[in-house]
């Protein structure tokens, strides 16, 4: 985009130009788009969110202006600065008026972390949910299905100030035609009710939602020692929030899918990367075992050290950008999970853009993920 183009795009009102774009990329389907085609598309929005943040966020025009960063010289999304997730717990980095406001989301934490606070106004929010379910659907089919959420009822209690973890059962909640939560408010998995669930929906796809430690220790350990078998070969399942206490116990993921599969015979696992600070942005395991990146959102990996932006194959710090905060300057992140970008339009299972793994957390950064920070404290 050449700096003419780009100032009279950014000249437009953020809704009218920012809408356009979006809806262009809503169109696409979620994985449909070759990073060539892509690219120009995500910067112009980029650029777009980073003039809006900078105009409504004193916070990040003087982070912005610190660094000499002239936010409407963006040609690359790539060159664009990201902040640090750990800011959202020191920061008040929103973009909207106290008024505007009518969610604020937490990020999970173990005691005595301070959590992120994540302020939306209904019109990010609206379209956070609009792209989960194009990215979604691209797995599950546009269908609603009976769905069975492994947690408690009592966690998306409070809708105006919850945790990642609420947000993350609220947000697939919707992909739901009849839920049942398999788990008591004291983690016990109710053995009857699912008993029953599943033979009201005989013959059914069934959806199940959960965090990867309590998938593990309170679903799959308790029906593991069931005299009878469960059957969930109709299901399929989504799961997130980090794997370092899997990992400790040497769990890894084909061992998870492994056993899964022998104990219920699910065959269809999905593991997902995401974060509340970018809610609706979720990178969602393919059927090869590889993180993708939809048309609303991409993953950089940078060096430990100078930041540099790393070629596939290179491991370091991750970095996620995704065109749909507006309401907080949540655009462009660096994380502290490490990864490694594995290709580019070329994965076997023929969805297109950028796929990658995570690696790990960097050293001694904090634990943070939904299931990570639950498996703490269990």
């Amino acid at each position: 985009m050449t700096d003419e183009l780009l100032d009279g795009f950014l000249n437009e009102p953020l809704n009218e130009s920012l809408d356009e774009l979006l809806n262009e990329l809503l169109g696409a389907g979620p994985f449909s788009l070759a990073q060539k085609e892509k690219k120009p598309l995500l910067t112009a929005a980029l650029a777009r969110l980073t003039v809006h943040h900078y105009e409504n966020c004193p916070q990040y025009r003087g982070m912005l202006d610190a660094i000499g960063f002239d936010p409407r010289r963006l040609a690359d999304y790539h060159d664009l600065p990201p902040l640090p997730a750990r800011l959202f717990k020191e920061l008040t980095l929103k973009s909207v008026k106290d008024e505007d406001v009518f969610k604020t989301v937490t990020s999970s934490g173990t005691t005595g972390q301070t959590p992120a606070r994540i302020y939306l106004d209904r019109a990010t929010a609206a379209l956070q949910q609009k792209a989960l379910v194009k990215t979604v659907s691209a797995f599950l089919g546009s269908a609603r299905a009976p769905m069975i959420i492994i947690d408690c009822p009592s966690v998306v209690k409070d809708r105006r100030m919850f945790s990642a973890r609420g947000a993350g059962i609220l947000g697939f909640s919707i992909f739901g035609s009849d839920r049942f939560y398999a788990l008591s408010d004291e983690m016990k998995l109710d053995v009857d009710g699912l008993t029953a669930f599943l033979a009201k929906h005989r013959g059914k796809r069934i959806l199940l939602f959960g965090f990867t430690f309590m998938v593990w220790r309170h679903f799959y350990a308790e029906l593991k020692k069931l005299p009878a078998k469960i059957d969930l070969s109709e299901g399929i399942l989504f799961h997130g929030g980090g794997w370092k206490k899997l990992a400790d116990e040497r769990v890894a993921p084909a061992v998870f899918k492994a056993e899964l599969r022998a104990a219920t015979g699910l065959t269809r696992v999905h593991d997902y990367y995401g974060m509340v600070e970018q809610a609706g942005s979720v990178y969602i395991e393919c059927e090869r075992g590889h993180l993708h990146a939809s048309v609303f959102s991409d993953v950089i990996t940078r060096g430990a050290n100078d930041l540099a932006v790393l070629g596939f194959g290179e491991t370091g710090v991750v970095e996620v950008v995704s065109a749909l905060p507006r309401s907080y300057c949540g655009h462009a992140l660096l994380t502290e999970d490490e990864g490694v970008i594995l290709g580019e339009d070329d994965c076997p299972c023929g969805r297109l853009g950028k796929f990658f793994k995570i690696t790990g957390r960097l050293k001694n950064a904090e634990i943070r993920g939904c299931s990570d920070t639950y498996a703490s404290k269990f």
